[in-house]
């Protein structure tokens, strides 16, 4: 179906895709794995023509393409669900689905909203086709970019960390859909860093390293652990090693809180709890249960309509948002810019009201080492980052200065298992030191493993706050789906 030959592609001297050669045979799930910045999302946008390679083929069904737009990838039965999506908040679910394919004066939107309501039943994909994306909660968004690629009839189907942001029951639905695509003689590319998701799905996978391929093999007689290694290139510990917790004073105390979303709609019901210094308070839901807005109310970027959030003292809080591009960063300012964000005004970085060059580059310097952000140099704009670098920045910004709670939202999401065992690294390092930290996730066994105490969360209410040493999953799954109360 697809064959790659050579293909190179530099962004100034950071060379990205670096001669690689690859074939994707015709009704097989290939995966491509790689550390964050190994190359294989610029590899993808070569292929869906968001890109244009430097050097290099590109064979469909054996005959040589120029693919120099995403145009020319559609006609060619080429669709990429992205891992950053691509979608217009303002627009609508059909108004996204159908961007570009109408040519037509007159636009029946009641029969569009009835084709994509059907597409979406169809793939157990259910959504509202009316409603506006900017409404919708991550994991919704994403269904909205599967569907914009199957109502284009993509015989190729490209798909970046698809399962990111998906639930447990959604992940299967994913599967189940994608395994009879592939059945149907569709051809799929799958990115992921979730090793077992890849070993248990795909056929054959291909693994990159600094822009290269280091092999291709059949996923039959893969381990997570042996493709790890495959990846970083030395033994990786998937484990999380957690020393018992040694708790604190409270830091964060909150009291019959009651937010709402964007739409005035309660997405926080009358939640209470607190948070003691040297304590992993973890938060397990479905995505779109009040995660967001419970976080953003912490960390003071929503009004709330009810109740009370002290901290004590004046305590400094750091926040790592779900959407490390539109809240986390600034994409046009460079990786030294974005890591003093939030002490710009402050010595060393200013003195006299003027910027110190040389404070603001050292500081940068030291927290790439030390967070591993890989680029050729600190004045690289964070636009030109892989997802995984970038959050990266992120991490390294608001864990600077010892802050007294840690709000992190998602932290891990679209991470290699490298930088994932980082971020839980250097998480687990501010626990020990004293900080308080609430950790939302949608991974289960993240939750688990990362916290002390689970608070399970459901239509924004916690339904149940559990000991993480003696939590069970089956207990977990059923409180996430809605099932029995049990007594906090």
């Amino acid at each position: 179906m697809l064959y790659l030959e050579n293909i190179t592609k530099s962004f100034g001297s950071f060379i990205a895709n670096d001669n690689i050669s690859l074939s994707v045979n015709s009704g097989q799930i290939h995966a491509i794995l790689g550390e964050n910045g190994a190359g294989k999302t610029t590899l993808m946008k070569i292929i869906s023509g968001l890109y244009q390679p430097d050097a290099g083929h590109i064979y469909i069904q054996n005959k040589p393409v120029n693919i120099n737009s995403p145009n020319d990838a559609t006609k060619l039965g080429i669709g990429m669900i992205h891992q950053h999506f691509m979608l217009i908040p303002q627009l609508t679910v059909t108004e996204n689905i159908i961007l570009g394919l109408e040519n037509s004066w007159r636009l029946n939107l009641r029969q569009k909203h009835q084709e994509i309501a059907a597409l979406s039943q169809a793939y157990g994909l259910e959504i509202e086709p009316t409603a506006k994306v900017a409404d919708l909660p991550v994991g919704t968004q994403q269904r909205v970019e599967i569907l914009k690629v199957l109502y284009r009839q993509a015989k190729l189907l490209i798909l970046d960390e698809p399962t990111a942001v998906l639930t447990p029951p959604e992940v299967k639905s994913l599967i189940f859909i994608l395994r009879q695509l592939a059945a149907a003689g569709n051809t799929i590319i799958f990115i992921s860093h979730k090793l077992e998701e890849v070993i248990n799905l795909c056929d054959t996978v291909t693994i990159l390293r600094r822009g290269k391929v280091i092999v291709t093999t059949s996923t039959q007689a893969a381990t997570p652990q042996k493709l790890a290694e495959l990846m970083i290139g030395h033994e990786v510990d998937l484990n999380i090693n957690k020393s018992p917790a040694s708790t604190g004073k409270v830091i964060l105390r909150v009291d019959n809180l009651q937010v709402t979303d964007d739409r005035g709609i309660n997405a926080v019901c009358d939640v209470s709890f607190q948070i003691h210094a040297g304590e992993i308070l973890g938060i397990a839901g479905v995505d779109g249960n009040g995660q967001r807005e419970l976080a953003d109310a912490i960390a003071g970027l929503r009004k709330i309509r009810q109740g009370k959030i002290h901290l004590e003292n004046s305590q400094t809080i750091a926040y790592i948002p779900e959407d490390r591009q539109n809240i986390g960063l600034i994409l046009q300012f460079s990786i030294a810019q974005n890591l003093i964000l939030k002490a710009f005004k402050n010595l060393p970085f200013c003195r006299n009201y003027l910027l110190q060059s040389a404070a603001i580059n050292n500081h940068a310097h030291a927290a790439m080492q030390t967070f591993d952000i890989r680029a050729t140099g600190e004045d690289i704009k964070v636009s030109q980052l892989s997802g995984g670098n970038q959050q990266k920045v992120v991490l390294a910004r608001e864990l600077a200065g010892e802050p007294d709670l840690i709000v992190a939202m998602q932290p891990t999401r679209g991470l290699d298992v490298g930088a994932t065992a980082m971020v839980h690294s250097q998480l687990l390092a501010e626990r020990d030191r004293g900080a308080a930290i609430l950790y939302i996730s949608t991974e289960l066994e993240e939750i688990m493993a990362m916290s002390d105490r689970i608070a399970v969360i459901y239509r924004g209410k916690f339904v149940a706050i559990l000991d993480a040493q003696t939590a069970t999953v089956e207990e977990i799954g059923l409180l996430i789906a809605g099932g029995t109360n049990i007594q906090t």
